[in-house]
């Protein structure tokens, strides 16, 4: 039995349990409190402080190095994919007592083919020659020139001053003049001088300097048979006429003919040299 002076009135249990109950809320709200500004500090972006700004330095380009210069010179194939069948050179034909000179080179190609300016240059002259029959005439820079012969004529708008850019059409393959067959006779000369266009064909040079103009000057001295497949009509038909070229047929079975001696020059060419007057 619990003595009076120790038992507490109802009215002291309620107050001290309404008081607890006040102090745990409290402490609640202040747990609740702490967690959630936990929280907030670590949801939130830390804040970096703003870096001082640094002065760029100015860059310098780099210049970029100049492109090298296009060359002062370059030739194309006047027949592009085809190739020589008579060279630059000393040469005798059939119909010939000695060898003479072939100035430019022959490309055999079917008549009407298109043909080629090899560079860029300026038409100096169109024509028809008994020997070259006709052709074309083209001046280029340093002093050299290309000619066109046996042609079937002269592309349209080609004529005395007419500027033809490297690959323009300025003819086409013809059989005129004293020629075996339809082919296109080609040569490079400066000033004069023929010389072999083996040496230009396909090339370029930077300078006038790089020119191979004394190598492709130079003449062999091997002789070199040539054969044709047909006589030129002016050799047989000069064959009958007397002062004409003689025909004899010896008992080996070749043929010999002798032929007068005429000075033919090239067209456009200053200076005339001596020549059997046969096939070009």
């Amino acid at each position: 039995m619990i003595s009076k002076s120790l038992a507490v009135p109802p009215q002291h249990l309620r107050v001290a349990f309404f008081t607890m109950l006040g102090v745990a809320a409290m402490a609640g709200a202040l747990n609740g409190a702490v967690a959630l500004g936990e929280w907030v500090s670590r949801a939130a972006p830390t804040s970096e402080p703003t870096p001082a700004a640094v002065k760029a330095e100015p860059q310098v380009e780099e210049e970029a190095e100049p492109a090298p210069p296009p060359p002062a010179f370059q030739f194309d194939a006047p027949l592009p994919g085809r190739v020589i069948n008579s060279p630059f050179g000393l040469r005798q034909l059939p119909w010939e007592e000695n060898g003479r000179l072939h100035q430019g080179v022959d490309i055999a190609a079917p008549g009407g083919a298109a043909v080629k300016v090899a560079a860029d240059g300026v038409v100096k002259a169109t024509g028809v020659s008994p020997t070259y029959g006709r052709y074309v005439l083209v001046m280029h820079k340093g002093g050299l020139t290309t000619m066109y012969a046996h042609l079937a004529g002269a592309a349209k708008g080609v004529k005395r001053g007419a500027y033809l850019h490297r690959g323009d059409t300025v003819a086409f393959v013809g059989n005129s003049g004293r020629s075996t067959g339809s082919h296109l006779h080609f040569e490079i000369r400066k000033g004069d001088k023929p010389l072999n266009p083996s040496f230009f064909l396909g090339r370029s040079f930077a300078e006038a300097n790089d020119l191979p103009i004394k190598a492709a000057g130079k003449v062999s001295r091997k002789v070199r048979l040539a054969t044709v497949s047909k006589w030129p009509d002016s050799v047989a038909k000069a064959g009958k006429t007397a002062g004409g070229v003689k025909v004899a047929r010896l008992k080996n079975g070749r043929v010999r003919a002798t032929i007068p001696v005429v000075a033919i020059q090239a067209p456009g060419a200053a200076s005339t040299a001596s020549s059997t007057g046969s096939s070009v």
